[in-house]
């Protein structure tokens, strides 16, 4: 009797945009997001005020930090308001916003989740193991590399020793010794 009085409404609760999540540990995944920027939704052409009465969760602190996830978010409110069937609030009176006459009988209670969100997966990429590729060792590049990195200064100042020693032959240093 309830579900009858509140029509054909989705039982999954309000459409959520996909966001991040925020640490670098976690923010190669994606997930569910408290509500829309209000950027997201005028970008989309939906009123913020009538966005919460048609079925979307909007949250005033979000703010857009990438293109990327703004666009999907607004591709993903366009593709939720071409499913979307508005019932008039009263019977008869179809104001502007609420969908056709067909639409409204065609209607049907919708039970899945909103768009659920997926994760994107890249593809590995296979390749062929070469004999360089068996030779080496990553362990030991990387030992020299830190090693390298570790005695930078000494190196520089060795070869700054070495140009001067070029410039000019006759200065030489003298050598420490017993007196």
């Amino acid at each position: 009797s309830r579900a009858q009085a509140i029509g054909p409404r989705p039982t999954a609760g309000l459409l959520r945009p996909v966001v991040r999540c925020q640490t670098a540990k976690y923010n190669i995944k994606v997930r569910a997001g408290r509500g829309f920027t209000h950027a997201e939704l005028k970008a989309a052409g939906i009123n913020r005020r009538e966005a919460r009465g048609i079925g979307i969760a909007v949250d005033h602190r979000r703010v857009n930090r990438s293109v990327e996830a703004f666009e999907a978010n607004v591709d993903r409110l366009k593709k939720h308001l071409n499913h979307l069937v508005v019932f008039p609030r009263r019977n008869g009176k179809a104001r502007k916003g609420d969908s056709s006459a067909e639409d409204l009988a065609a209607a049907t209670q919708f039970t899945g989740v909103l768009q659920p969100i997926a994760q994107d997966v890249a593809p590995v990429e296979h390749m062929e193991i070469t004999e360089e590729l068996s030779e080496f060792s990553a362990f030991q590049k990387l030992r020299g590399e830190r090693t390298a990195a570790r005695y930078i200064g000494k190196k520089t100042k060795k070869q700054i020793a070495a140009e001067e020693a070029a410039k000019n032959p006759l200065k030489k240093k003298k050598k420490k010794g017993k007196k």
